[in-house]
């Protein structure tokens, strides 16, 4: 089978594409980069141009003038360039309904494209889009994403990406996304409750993780707790980065001569990875009912990670051990929760060696990619 997959966000894509190739599969990965993260590609979309000194400073004045950014033109571009790889495969998944980033407008070109050129096309569900943010500002969650904006109007600059997924612009993109695709996958938790009553949605299918690639490390506390957060400045409030800040200042406080704690920000994908295979507790997002990616492979390598643990999400897997904490926007939880664990070192080597058996059981990356092929299939 021919497949190709558009967009990639933390690796998730990656992950699969090595999957589906050891099945035999013949796969391109093709996208932008996710920002700072720097991911390989196959077919690289990502801007370059306006990367550069004298071209950077045009685009900034003519962004500062006009709100557009000249950006999205070249990737635009290198799609048309690119256009005759993007042809005649069985299967094409998107990443998400605005799988490039360029404006709704070029976003809907480039798709029409794909939907002409390919069999047919799956949407993944993960990532900001229209009907998993309309579903939170309509639900009566106990937290979210959008929390912070809600309680602290101020912070509305930090959320303009977000809020551009409200724009009648960005539904219609939506709409005509899902009119299109065959079938939308949920990635996690947080997107199965936002999506089930769709008509296209299918069950959720757990992300992908190369368990093969990715080492299990069995925890040895024998000096200081090391306490890992890596901060994405571009999302620090909606992954509740500022909760965990507080977090740690009070409990470097209580425990300085028991702990070590790392925070770094915006680094590549491989920097991070190695900056946190030391650490035995990760702190990953406050908002979620389910976790991410970053904090699947820091579990498969046996870190206790502070993400969504939810009860929601539990009932789902009929998860019954503690695989991870369930990180909400509560300083005073989450200090309690990493003082627990801290005076408690036994729990850290229990729920790593939880963490490592959930990740073979549910996100096996051999095994996620079957069921995608029997989804895609069905």
């Amino acid at each position: 089978m021919r497949i190709l997959l558009f967009g990639e966000y933390s690796n998730f894509h990656s992950t699969l594409k090595a999957a589906l190739e050891k099945n035999g599969h013949s796969v391109l990965l093709s996208g932008r980069k996710d920002g700072f993260k720097e991911f390989k590609l196959d077919i690289s979309l990502e801007p370059k141009l306006f990367m550069l000194y004298p071209f950077r400073k045009l685009k900034n004045l003519l962004y500062l003038l006009f709100k557009f950014d000249l950006s999205v033109l070249e990737i635009f571009i290198n799609f048309l360039i690119n256009r005759n790889h993007f042809k005649g495969f069985d299967v094409v998944q998107l990443i998400n309904e605005y799988p490039l980033k360029t404006t709704p407008f070029l976003e809907m070109l480039i798709l029409k494209f794909i939907f002409k050129h390919n069999k047919k096309v799956m949407l993944s569900a993960c990532g900001d889009d229209v009907t998993y943010l309309n579903y939170l500002i309509d639900s009566d969650l106990p937290h979210h994403i959008l929390t912070p904006l809600l309680n602290n109007k101020k912070l509305r600059p930090y959320f303009n990406y977000s809020l551009d997924y409200l724009k009648p612009s960005f539904k219609k993109l939506s709409e005509f996304v899902k009119k299109n695709v065959a079938y939308i996958i949920p990635g996690d938790f947080d997107y199965e409750m936002a999506y089930k009553n769709l008509p296209k949605a299918k069950p959720l299918i757990p992300f992908p993780v190369n368990i093969e690639k990715i080492k299990f490390k069995s925890l040895h506390i024998n000096g200081k707790i090391k306490i890992f957060h890596g901060i994405n400045r571009s999302n620090y409030f909606k992954k509740g980065n500022d909760v965990f800040v507080q977090s740690l200042k009070q409990v470097q406080e209580k425990y300085a001569h028991k702990i070590e704690i790392v925070q770094v920000e915006n680094i590549s994908y491989l920097d991070y990875i190695k900056l946190y295979e030391e650490s035995h507790i990760l702190l990953d997002q406050a908002y979620a009912y389910d976790q991410g990616y970053n904090a699947l492979e820091a579990m498969a390598q046996g870190k206790v990670v502070f993400s969504g643990f939810s009860d929601g999400f539990k009932a789902h897997y009929a998860i019954t051990k503690k695989i991870g904490i369930h990180a909400t926007p509560d300083v005073g939880e989450i200090v309690k929760n990493l003082s627990w664990l801290i005076e408690n070192p036994k729990e850290i080597i229990e729920i790593s060696n939880n963490a490592r058996a959930y990740i073979e059981t549910y996100h096996d990356y051999k095994k996620v990619a079957q069921t995608y092929l029997d989804t895609w299939n069905s």
